[in-house]
């Protein structure tokens, strides 16, 4: 696995660098002389932008291998965080973040199929993935801070010039480092069979008793992350601007901090990746539709505990929801059904800030992700269980 030891270092670098302008964009496109409702629009087309991106991940992963577009992806990344740096006007803002959506839209689907292809055991797979969700959780934990701490000493211009040379350098460290592995995915007939015990007389009996029927691939599934990536990134366009009226910029790092813990939180609970992803994600999504209904609700409810559990909720259903996908996808395309997952997240990611941005001042954005999280479930429902089975010779 020394493969994945070096991807999980260069994820934690990456995720690292993107994470810390969380806190500090909003800011800095206010700066500039933008609106909120500008500021949606620049949030969302970040996003919308992945999309074109993401369809050519879908062919082209799985036919040039995974380390061409996590070494193209960063270096771009970082070269626009440069010229991020010198920006004069919310236009050239715009630009910028629409090309940084395009380019790094490779960058989840490439990973995420490479740790799916480093075993061919389904529980070993959903154990990479939960180390992807752990990773990312670690560098987001303290990144918000951190990025907001480069501004509050360096100003804008010093902290967006040094995030862009950290991207550069782990690309080319990347570059050597990240081997694709030569391991073929295993079967979608050997992921899905069922142990046996055989009797004597031969009678078989199937023990699919405490097991999930299977689930096929179906685009329902991807009305979970549409949900959830609009969910969040109602949060994420929000939280700058709630602090930017009565607060610091290093408290929006803070804020960003506390749902970082909580992901931390559940993601150290081993124990859970024992469940099944499919109960994982929706109940996990369940709680996450309370939580913003909580929120709307304006109940007298801790701020920072509810972002606390939004946290832990969020450190639940990401890993579960790639493991779940690995188990219902043929077993052989994963860079295409993992950027199937990046389009519907883009999805929901352009669909948060820009709804958010432009109703905020008629609607509680936080209703909106209510909304939004309660029809991605009616989509969906939870796997039903299987009676035993007992198989007789003829």
């Amino acid at each position: 696995m020394k493969t994945a030891l070096w991807l999980y270092l260069f994820l934690f670098i990456a995720f690292f660098d993107l994470h810390a302008q969380y806190p500090i964009l909003t800011p800095f496109a206010i700066s500039l002389g933008a609106a909120p409702s500008f500021i949606g629009l620049m949030m969302g087309l970040y996003s919308i932008t992945h999309l074109p991106g993401n369809l050519m991940a879908s062919v082209y992963v799985d036919r040039f291998g995974s380390r061409p577009f996590i070494v193209i992806s960063l270096l771009l990344a970082g070269a626009i965080l440069l010229f991020q740096a010198y920006v004069t006007n919310p236009w050239q803002l715009l630009l910028l973040r629409s090309i940084a959506g395009f380019v790094l839209a490779f960058l989840s689907p490439a990973c995420l199929s490479l740790l799916a292809r480093l075993s061919t055991d389904i529980s070993e797979q959903g154990k990479l993935m939960a180390g992807n969700g752990l990773v990312h959780t670690l560098a987001s934990v303290v990144s918000p801070a951190a990025g907001a701490f480069l501004v509050a000493k360096l100003g804008f211009t010093a902290a967006f010039y040094i995030l862009g040379w950290i991207l550069i350098i782990t690309a080319i460290l990347a570059m050597f480092f990240i081997k694709e592995s030569k391991i073929a995915p295993a079967s979608k007939a050997n992921q899905n069979a069922q142990p046996e015990i055989s009797s004597p007389n031969h009678h078989t009996i199937e023990q699919s008793g405490d097991t999930l029927k299977s689930t096929s691939l179906s685009w329902k599934i991807f009305m979970i992350p549409i949900g959830l990536s609009c969910a969040l990134g109602i949060l994420t366009f929000e939280l700058p601007l709630m602090v930017q009226n009565n607060g610091s910029i290093m408290t929006t790092g803070l804020l960003f901090t506390v749902i970082s813990i909580g992901s931390l939180i559940t993601l150290c609970m081993l124990f859970i990746n024992k469940y099944n992803p499919a109960y994982r994600t929706i109940l996990g999504t369940i709680a996450l539709t309370v939580l913003y209904f909580l929120l709307a609700s304006n109940l007298s409810i801790p701020f920072m505990l509810l972002l606390l559990l939004i946290g832990m909720c969020k450190g639940i259903v990401f890993p579960a929801l790639s493991h779940w996908l690995i188990q219902v996808s043929d077993g052989e395309r994963y860079g295409r059904t993992f950027s199937m997952l990046a389009i519907a997240s883009s999805i929901g990611a352009f669909l948060g800030p820009f709804l958010a941005g432009h109703l905020r001042d008629f609607i509680s954005p936080y209703f909106i992700a209510f909304v939004i999280l309660a029809v991605a479930l009616a989509f969906n429902a939870l796997p039903e269980r299987t009676p035993p089975k007992l198989t007789l010779p003829v």
